[in-house]
């Protein structure tokens, strides 16, 4: 197999990079991303590019002619980038890189990151929707995730190869760029005195576990990659030490702009879960993929909190 994937410089994308440089049906992986792996890679071949320069995605896939695409160049809201800019670098890189695999001959399989976001938490909507639930998304993240569904859909029907939707859960974990996650491990934790409507994760080792496991093989499915178990956001303070303090109504407004000021902005698919809460039922994974998390949300939030906090060392003048 030659993987291409997008995506590549993130804590996610150097995870599966590893994985499948690690296996042996893979003869060759190539990257590209806006900023570097973060980890060492013995093999890969990395190519930093903008999304947004989208002939630059074309010439790089299309000389590559990869056989296995995995499309993890999606930018949440307020992880690595700012609302907008995160808006206009996944839709540019979905664009892209589907423009490059139209009528490439190479490609026998296409994985693309997405995520339970898509399902949206309108009134009414299922608290644990399956993969055959309508997609109806509520804020902006879910709205660029459809998109770039849609578009891996068009293009592997007109190729006529298999298409894995992953569609996960916030993923979390210690260095994973998130906007919940910092949210979290903030001193004080806004929850909603209305309802503290329970959610769940998912740990980005086990996300990368499932990718890895889709590429390999091939799959043309929808799989929700979601942890077992949730929590609400009381229990997630508590559990971290932090100070719970319930919100409601106009008290949101002001409880946001607080986080951003603490360094924690909250976009509105994370105000959505603070609200109405965000679960998915992932129990369809394992049967088809054969692997499955293995930390639950419990476990995995408490991994964030073992996290330790950044500590800042002083100079010391030597006597003289």
């Amino acid at each position: 197999m030659r993987i291409l994937i997008t995506g590549m410089g993130g804590e996610l994308g150097t995870r599966v990079a590893q994985l499948l440089e690690a296996d042996e049906r893979v003869a060759e992986v190539c990257g590209i991303d806006l900023d570097p792996p973060r980890r060492r890679l013995r093999r890969a071949d990395f190519h930093r590019v903008d999304p947004r320069l989208r002939h630059r995605t074309v010439e790089i896939v299309r000389d590559f002619a990869p056989t296995v695409v995995v499309h993890l160049g999606v930018f949440e809201p307020d992880a690595r980038s700012g609302p907008r800019l995160a808006g206009a670098l996944t839709a540019s890189g979905a664009v892209g890189l589907f423009e490059a695999l139209d009528g490439l001959d190479s490609v026998r399989s296409v994985v693309v990151r997405s995520g339970i976001e898509v399902y949206g938490r309108r009134r009414g909507a299922a608290v644990a929707p399956d993969e055959s639930a309508p997609l109806d998304p509520g804020s902006a993240f879910g709205h660029a995730l459809r998109h770039t569904e849609q578009l891996a859909t068009d293009t592997c029907r007109r190729l006529d190869v298999p298409l894995a939707v992953l569609r996960m859960a916030p993923v979390v974990g210690p260095h994973f760029p998130s906007p919940l996650g910092r949210l979290l491990r903030l001193p004080a934790v806004p929850f909603s005195a209305l309802g503290d409507p329970p959610f769940s994760v998912v740990h980005q080792a086990d996300a990368a576990a499932a990718v890895a496991a889709a590429a390999a093989l091939g799959v043309d499915a929808t799989l929700n990659v979601v942890a077992p178990g949730a929590v609400t956001v009381s229990q997630t303070a508590r559990r971290g030490r932090r100070v719970p303090v319930p919100v409601v109504g106009p008290g949101w407004r002001a409880a946001r702009m607080a986080a951003e000021m603490a360094g924690a902005p909250v976009p509105d698919h994370v105000a959505e879960l603070l609200v109405r809460g965000r679960s998915a039922d992932g129990s369809r994974l394992a049967s088809v993929l054969g692997v499955a998390p293995l930390m639950d949300t419990p476990e995995v939030v408490s991994h964030l909190y073992d996290w330790p906090e950044v500590t800042t060392i002083r100079k010391v003048e030597a006597p003289t």
